[in-house]
């Protein structure tokens, strides 16, 4: 393998790891955010259920659900611009996936292809010294 095909793999290698990574760590954020929703639904269920037991919670608790309505909503919309970074992480990664795939293959047919011309040489080598014995 020449020295710019491996350098062209080397560099797609350490793109292709960082995308990655990248996509580990906004997979990471999103379950965390997919979390803060489910606590938060968890909150205003035993909020809920407090105020059937005590008559100041009940009273207190129309205005925790319209705070609890906007912070679940800003938690829900963090994750629908999360899930659609990691779309574009994916796409990014399958990207880079291809352009490794097409250094490694240019890089294979470059190596099949010297193989061939070192063969056809030898080929040729072996019919001039046939031809020299015929001659001969």
């Amino acid at each position: 393998m020449t020295a710019w095909a491996q350098s062209l793999i080397r560099i797609s290698n350490y793109e292709v790891e960082t995308l990655q990574k990248r996509l580990a760590e906004i997979t990471a954020r999103r379950a965390s955010a997919e979390m803060r929703v489910a606590v938060l639904d968890a909150e205003v269920e035993i909020e809920r259920e407090r105020a059937r037991d005590d008559a100041e919670a009940r009273m207190l608790l129309d205005a925790y659900v319209c705070g609890w309505k906007v912070r679940k909503a800003v938690a829900e919309t963090t994750v629908a611009e999360i899930d659609a970074e990691e779309a574009g992480a994916r796409d990014a990664l399958t990207g880079a996936f291809e352009e490794l795939k097409k250094f490694e293959h240019v890089a294979e047919t470059t190596r099949l292809n010297a193989l061939v011309a070192a063969a056809k040489r030898e080929t040729a080598r072996f019919d001039e010294l046939g031809l020299r014995r015929r001659a001969s």
